[in-house]
């Protein structure tokens, strides 16, 4: 959409089916974890996760945390899961310290349990795993890492509420105005 005007908001595009038996987790979940490692103190932190979808076959996905006592941002990260009809799943995730990680791993929609192990992880780390579930509405998670020093071993817990339903993944729209055509109103889409 480029040189065209901006208007509302398209309706929300329906849920893929692909990623229907994951539609538990869509919404956003804030909470409470500890962290702990071996080459590193103990930690607490507050936590936000968002699983959104813009009608594609993937969930989109992104995490903060924050220091509980002053609110100071940690870690942040963000990708995508992409949940198969046989209950695999494939996960990318960009963290912001420059590691990246191409994780796959089995789903059971029954049970509200997600299992990751990373296939590749770049920058870092040598091996990671992620287990999510929810239990009673809450979403918890566990996980381990394996470093070049270090064998695979606990790493972060934490355990979120739920404190917005359904999240639409809407692309970014940026807005540019072109000063030698005063008035003239330019967006650009990007998804």
């Amino acid at each position: 959409m480029e040189g065209g005007s901006v208007g509302s908001a398209p309706a929300p595009p329906p849920l893929h089916p692909a990623i229907a038996p994951l539609s538990y987790l869509l919404g956003r979940w804030r909470g409470q974890g500890e962290g702990g490692f071996p080459t590193i103190n103990s930690f607490a932190y507050g936590e936000e996760l968002i699983f959104s979808h813009s009608g594609k076959p993937v969930i989109a996905y992104s995490q903060k945390t924050w220091k509980l006592a002053s609110g100071e941002p940690m870690h942040a990260e963000s990708g995508y899961w992409r949940p198969k009809p046989d209950g695999s799943i494939e996960v990318v995730i960009a963290q912001s310290t420059g590691l990246a990680e191409v994780q796959k791993g089995t789903y059971d929609a029954e049970n509200r349990i997600v299992t990751l192990q990373s296939e590749l992880v770049g920058n870092a780390s040598k091996e990671i795993t992620r287990v999510f579930k929810v239990v009673n509405g809450e979403l918890s998670y566990v996980v381990e890492m394996a470093t070049v020093i270090t064998s695979l071993q606990p790493h972060l817990k934490a355990l979120l509420k739920k404190v917005t339903r359904v999240i639409l993944h809407v692309p970014v729209v940026y807005m540019f105005v072109d000063f030698s055509q005063p008035g003239k109103l330019q967006a650009n889409k990007y998804s």
